[in-house]
């Protein structure tokens, strides 16, 4: 039987895409967010909204693919790809039969960090779902045929990866910094790891994550705090309390290393990699807003206009801040013919000088701030965004009062702000320089 996860994963789009307006209509009008405590001591946030019947639930893990063992990388990639084919008394088949017929939506994701996992279900449908969860997150099966197809899909997009330009640049990107460090490890692993692994290695590093320690869960929809209590103790209860987490070091990334990798394509992909911020320091809102100015305000940002408005160089430029648990970074990007590669990463650089030297104006303030908080609703327009923000909130430790105050602390933020975070970041840094594509010079 053909696999129909593609099938099965657009089958609530429309009732989805209705939620959308509501989701945006309710943060107008100020989401209220719920902690609910279930008997047996599961905890999570609730935004409670019956206008259609429809749930939304989000809920990760301490640990993602930084806990991969040295050789197996790829293994939490892989436990997220196969943690739903099959579970309980259900083969893969016929689970995924079951979630078809009842248009339910169960998926698995990891990141460096968290393993993350999500529900998607309409009222009527509620208890069926929960059991089908449950038994996904409690009793996977890993039976040798389902985890041989997901290897086999892993291992063709990593082999895949080896001639990708993004995926090259990457790669190399997170060598040079990381260093020995975990978050080095590929997420989704290497062909020839990906090929080594077993379901029982699967089973181990599912043991080793889906722990009651640090779980976070976000719920949005048509229930209430009563019903959502026995639901939280059916599909987490059972889990142990403790994983087997290996303890990941704080790191300092390595800068300054220019790396051309050559490769037959016709553009150059191009990496900035700089010092960033982890969520939690007090100047992220400061550093939030300096980088849109920069690079993350698409088509405002000085990237964008001084390499493709003023010059050609490129359809577009950019940067980003990528907070993790552990360390920060601040990311540029672009692409460009081989033969003006040189002229657009100076043009970058440029920018990064400009903005550690002189900073913004107050009016390039004022207008990044407006849009950063005026944009602020399009992050609620499903109920599966409000869910995932209710995750991160909390994996972030922001407060369950987040979505009252965050508006108001972008708009507290300075020009001095501003300006000290972008010395602190970019002031007199080397960045590191990833180059993909024809042989230069």
């Amino acid at each position: 039987m053909a696999h129909i996860r593609p099938i099965r994963e657009f089958l609530p789009v429309t009732v989805l895409a209705f939620v959308a307006v509501v989701g945006f209509s309710r943060l107008a009008q100020a989401v209220e967010v719920q902690k609910v405590v279930s008997p047996q001591g599961i905890e999570a946030w609730l935004v409670e909204d019956h206008t259609v019947p429809i749930i939304a639930m989000n809920f990760s893990f301490e640990g993602g693919s930084a806990q991969d063992p040295n050789g197996k990388e790829g293994v939490t990639r892989l436990l997220a790809a196969t943690l739903d084919e099959g579970a309980g008394d259900l083969v893969s088949e016929d689970f995924q039969a079951r979630l078809e017929e009842l248009a339910v939506s169960i998926s698995f994701s990891t990141g460096k960090d968290r393993f993350y996992g999500s529900l998607r279900t309409l009222t009527p449908t509620l208890n069926e779902a929960v059991d089908l969860l449950a038994s996904a997150v409690n009793e996977p099966r890993f039976d040798d045929t389902p985890v041989e197809r997901m290897k086999t899909q892993l291992t063709t997009q990593a082999r895949r990866n080896q001639s990708s330009p993004d995926a090259i640049a990457g790669r190399s990107l997170a060598n040079a910094m990381f260093g020995k460090h975990p978050y080095a490890r590929p997420t989704i692993g290497t062909a020839e790891t990906l090929e080594g692994l077993t379901p029982y290695d699967i089973r181990a590093q599912y043991e080793k994550l889906l722990a009651k320690n640090d779980l976070t869960i976000g719920v949005v929809g048509a229930i209430s705090a009563d019903q959502l209590k026995p639901i939280l103790d059916e599909v987490f209860a059972p889990l142990p309390q403790n994983g087997d987490l290996v303890a990941i070091a704080d790191l300092a990334p390595e800068f300054g290393s220019e790396i051309h990798q050559e490769l037959a394509v016709p553009q150059t992909t191009i990496l900035l990699g700089l010092p960033g911020i982890t969520r939690d320091d007090p100047d992220y809102q400061a550093a939030y807003v300096m980088n849109h100015i920069l690079g993350g305000g698409t088509f405002t940002s000085w990237m964008y206009e001084e390499v493709r408005e003023k010059r050609g160089l490129s359809y577009g430029a950019s940067t980003s801040l990528s907070p993790y648990r552990h360390t920060g970074l601040l990311i540029g990007s672009a692409s460009t013919k081989a033969e003006r590669s040189e002229e657009t990463v100076a043009v970058m650089l440029d920018q990064i000088h400009r903005m550690a030297s002189k900073g913004p104006t107050e009016e390039e303030l004022k207008s990044a701030k407006q849009f950063i908080t005026g944009s602020y609703p399009l992050r609620f327009d499903s109920s599966g965004k409000i869910a995932r923000q209710l995750v991160a909130l909390q994996n972030a430790d922001l407060g369950i009062d987040y979505f009252e105050r965050r508006n108001s602390e972008i708009d507290a933020v300075t020009l001095d702000d501003v300006q000290r975070v972008a010395k602190r970041l970019l002031a007199e840094k080397k960045p590191t320089i990833v180059t993909v594509g024809p042989k230069q010079g």
